[in-house]
């Protein structure tokens, strides 16, 4: 006997080709990455990038404005992402209390600080980061929600590492190619444990150029109830202002400011050491 059909899913609902996807739906949904990504992009510009005819590019265009999801700025002629697309995109952060709870930590970490405080969550092998409380400084670190970073090469990316059981960090490295962006990123396997390593005994993670040369960064996990990484609470700034003996300094700082969050999470307090 042929297995029934769940209601709602058709006779195919399993099959995940090209077939089974609508081709305009998913030009749109490319159309408006491209825009998240290059906040403010003109119709040409956008055409020649994504490789398509400025006809079709401009009818999916219409389309997404016309639901709010996308918006022309008369006076330059360029596009950019709608508020609607905000409203859309902020369901996914109600789908954990992480953010609403992490507020007012990011502040008083940023105020103890004095350097910008980030937020983040793994998304498969990057770190996304969703929200930041920006320090008063002239020159800063500036990560807007929705940016990602490999976890690898982030502050916030090697303090979940640090938390991942053996068998998960075996197959991690197995599965990700350890890219470099400076002289000083760890693009070694046995450097990057020896450095996780480090993370797990002193209780923070360090970025020391990492990813962006003339940036550091000091991170620490945030644990569940069960215990498991759900996000990283991070400092960055200026490596001329953020030294390494300033790093050292706030690092217990930000694994303080870490810890509170996660009890707010339902974590259990730090055993006194």
């Amino acid at each position: 006997m042929a297995e029934p059909r769940r209601r709602g899913r058709p006779r195919a609902f399993h099959d995940r080709t090209a077939e089974n996807t609508v081709q305009s739906l998913d030009r749109a949904l490319t159309i408006l990455a491209a825009l998240a990504e290059a906040g403010g992009i003109g119709l040409s510009a956008l055409a020649q990038r994504l490789d398509q005819a400025p006809a079709t590019v401009y009818r999916a265009l219409t389309t997404l404005e016309g639901h709010g999801m996308a918006e022309l700025d008369p006076a330059t002629q360029a596009w950019h992402v709608g508020p609607r697309a905000f409203l859309i995109g902020s369901a996914f952060l109600r789908r954990s209390s992480v953010v609403e709870r992490a507020r007012p930590v990011l502040r008083a970490l940023m105020e103890a600080t004095g350097e910008t405080a980030n937020l983040g969550i793994a998304r498969g092998d990057e770190v996304l980061f969703l929200s930041q409380v920006e320090t008063h400084a002239s020159i800063r670190a500036f990560f807007p929600p929705g940016t990602v970073a490999p976890l690898h090469a982030s502050g916030i990316g090697k303090a979940l590492l640090a938390h991942f059981d053996e068998a998960r960090l075996a197959a991690y490295l197995g599965r990700v190619r350890l890219e470099r962006f400076t002289p000083a990123t760890l693009a070694d396997p046995a450097a990057l444990r020896a450095d996780l390593a480090a993370t797990r005994a002193r209780g923070y993670a360090l970025d020391n150029e990492e990813r962006t040369e003339g940036m550091r960064c000091v991170a620490a996990a945030v644990l569940d109830a069960l215990g498991e990484p759900v996000a990283g609470l991070s400092v960055s700034g200026p490596a001329a202002r953020l030294t390494g003996a300033v790093a050292e300094r706030i690092g217990g700082t930000v694994a303080a400011a870490a810890a509170r969050l996660s009890e707010g999470l339902g974590a259990r307090p730090a055993a006194a050491g």
